[in-house]
């Protein structure tokens, strides 16, 4: 069975390009699947169906992530001849609702940044990569596994973009405000001297969980609640206000990588009003009518 798995998460990373924290995911959706029923690779339908009881306790979102997986693997398993019957219909269909993305408002990032402007100010090493992570997170929507893994040599010299290595291994150019490259040269003068990535540590790069600490510490210090920061929220409040400031959606999706449209679709749900003036403004019959 563990061959079966092993196969799929190999077809997963050669094919789909998934990246690793995706793979990992898979495998423990299925490994922990296959602790309650066994060999899933040989599983029935009879069996199958006693994970949704296991799975019970679930939120409908992880529900629907574990049978999805599943019913992945199952089809990988036809594709290659491995079964012949799919005996995923027995698993759950929990109904998902997308949530909603968190977002700062336009006067939670002014305070967030004129702190770590202020703190910046001293020429701190710390305080000056903290500005630094904050323009690039709010000012060009990276994910946090993109910026904390940036190599020295993605720092633009002439062009004002940021070449980023995305999900799935796909490349895409960024901008780069004034505001974040001036706060970059600086960080250049003060960081340690390591030849690889532009925010080393120890001899690697800042982690995520790091990332995810430092927003925490200063929002506490900008007087902004700690829950309410983190590094997919200032990605989620990049793209919101780009949108409020009349960005097009197709524009968006590009700067966010997004591969479907769909994804990115979510944060149309913040301007509802500015798209109904449009409509109402610029839509030929509304013309028409004045």
């Amino acid at each position: 069975m563990s061959g079966a798995i092993d196969n799929f998460l190999a077809m997963l990373a050669a094919e789909r390009g998934a990246a690793a924290n995706t793979i990992a995911a898979y495998r423990r959706d299925l490994e922990g699947a296959s602790e309650i029923i066994g060999d899933l690779a040989a599983a029935t339908t009879v069996q199958l169906s006693k994970l949704g009881a296991a799975w019970s306790d679930l939120a409908p979102s992880s529900l629907a992530r574990k049978s999805s997986t599943l019913r992945q693997f199952y089809g990988f398993l036809i594709d290659e001849g491995a079964r012949e019957d799919d005996p995923s219909s027995a698993l759950p269909r929990p109904a998902t609702r997308r949530p909603l993305p968190k977002i700062l408002t336009h006067e939670q990032v002014a305070a967030l940044f004129d702190r770590a402007e202020l703190e910046a100010q001293t020429g701190k090493p710390a305080a000056v990569r903290m500005l630094t992570l904050l323009e690039l997170l709010y000012g060009s929507g990276l994910r946090a596994t993109e910026l904390v893994s940036l190599p020295l040599s993605a720092v633009p010299r002439d062009a004002p973009f940021l070449t980023v290595t995305g999900k799935g291994g796909v490349a895409r150019m960024v901008p780069v405000s004034r505001r974040a490259k001036e706060a970059m040269s600086e960080w250049l003068t003060v960081r340690p001297d390591a030849p690889k990535f532009l925010f080393p540590s120890r001899g690697k790069h800042l982690t995520r969980i790091r990332l995810y600490q430092l927003l925490k510490e200063i929002a506490v210090r900008a007087d902004i609640p700690a829950d309410k920061v983190s590094p997919h929220v200032l990605r989620h409040a990049f793209a919101t206000h780009l949108l409020e400031g009349g960005a097009d959606l197709r524009v968006l999706q590009t700067l966010l990588g997004h591969a479907d449209i769909a994804t990115t679709q979510i944060y149309t749900h913040v301007d509802s009003a500015r798209l109904v003036a449009l409509v109402n403004e610029r839509h030929p019959l509304a013309k028409s009518h004045r």
